[in-house]
């Protein structure tokens, strides 16, 4: 999995290199999208799933979470209470429900316009072109091969709870499982969120383990083994160019990088406190307000939906401060234009693609926003 971020590198080009400046003693961040602008590209803010077939921003889009651009050029997302995974071709911006039956929940495989989902969450190519679904509340996660759109379940057993490590991930127990990447060929990690662990299941056996948390929903301390150490509440995971991971905890406002070299724990983002503070400042001192989702720029930089603040926010690694590039901290809906005017309402969803674009799941607005 390659995640992009050439709209700070883009941005780099137009504008010149990152400046800061001082007001009353504290660190100004002169924002590097400062050149772009949101733009409204599919929902008409309607809560339910309809239009397929005709043009994205005139289809109701019901609550779109993770986001990704398929192997074919088209953006798809995960509609949570729309129970579908929806897709928009970017040249005719034509929408189409690619997987799920519309408004309606349920737990079947099978071919992918008759399958059923229940509340996913994110959604994750592998480089063969299959989607792995996160099925948050029929507690597994759902794969639909790329060549035959047949829907089948990789983990779990469709159970809420804890079990089954060390054996086949399809008859283990998962609860909520909120997130899942992929580590290339190797496999694929799960946030298992209500478990307060990160699974992993081994694509040549199918066998499931449990490789950080502890189950206890308590404090991670920086530079802590992984082994034998909490993870309060872990939402969602991004590999960086090094191979680590990066972990957003969603209870426990913070954002931790997987060392895995060294197999330790470090501590990047979030003072551990929910509420929207910080900017311009040292990330690791900010206060996040439930992060539910990741995207890894090449500068490695770190761009977060900070949900409950209705804001997407930036962590720039080289200085560790953080910034806000959407939003301004207030619930709302727009208006396109200026970032920082245009008001969020619960984002979950964060992606770059491959020029360097910004797609946005803006899930209480029903709407996918572009930043460009």
């Amino acid at each position: 999995m390659i995640w992009f971020s050439g709209l700070a590198k883009m941005r780099f080009d137009q504008i010149g290199s990152l400046s800061f400046g001082c007001c009353c003693g504290v660190l100004v961040l002169s924002t590097l999208l400062s050149a772009a602008e949101v733009h409204t590209i599919a929902g008409n803010g309607s809560h339910t799933v309809s239009g397929d077939g005709g043009p994205a921003l005139s289809a109701g889009v019901c609550e779109p979470f993770g986001l990704e651009i398929g192997p074919d050029g088209a953006l798809y997302w995960a509609e949570y209470t729309g129970h579908v995974i929806r897709r928009m071709d970017r040249q005719t911006q034509i929408i189409s429900t690619y997987a799920g039956v519309p408004n309606k929940a349920g737990y079947a495989d099978g071919p992918a316009a008759t399958a059923m989902f229940r509340l996913p969450h994110e959604v994750r190519f592998d480089a063969h072109g299959n989607l792995f679904i996160s099925d948050m509340q029929n507690h597994t996660i759902r794969r639909i091969d790329w060549k035959t759109k047949e829907v089948t379940t990789v983990a779990g057993n469709g159970k809420p709870g804890f079990s089954g490590d060390g054996g086949l991930a399809t008859a283990a127990m998962c609860n909520q499982p909120h997130a899942v990447v992929l580590d290339g060929d190797r496999g694929f990690f799960i946030c298992d969120i209500k478990n307060h662990r990160i699974r992993q299941v081994d694509f040549p056996t199918g066998v499931i383990t449990t490789v950080a948390g502890t189950g206890e929903p308590k404090p991670t301390p920086d530079g802590a083994p992984v082994a034998g150490t909490p993870l309060k509440g872990p939402r969602t995971l991004a590999i960086d160019g090094q191979g680590n991971i990066i972990i957003a905890l969603r209870e426990g406002n913070a954002i931790y990088r997987w060392n895995r070299p060294a197999n330790t724990l470090e501590h990047l983002a979030g003072n551990g406190k929910s509420g929207y503070a910080g900017d311009g400042g040292d990330a690791k001192l900010a206060t996040l307000a439930g992060p539910k989702g990741v995207a890894i720029g090449p500068e490695g930089d770190i761009y977060l939906a900070d949900t409950e603040s209705h804001t997407i926010r930036a962590i720039r690694l080289k200085s560790g401060l953080i910034e806000t590039v959407v939003g301004n901290g207030q619930k709302g809906d727009g208006p396109d234009g200026n970032p920082l005017n245009c008001r969020l309402d619960r984002p979950h969803g964060v992606y770059f693609g491959p020029e360097g674009e910004l797609y946005i799941g803006d899930s209480s607005n029903n709407k996918v926003r572009l930043l460009k």
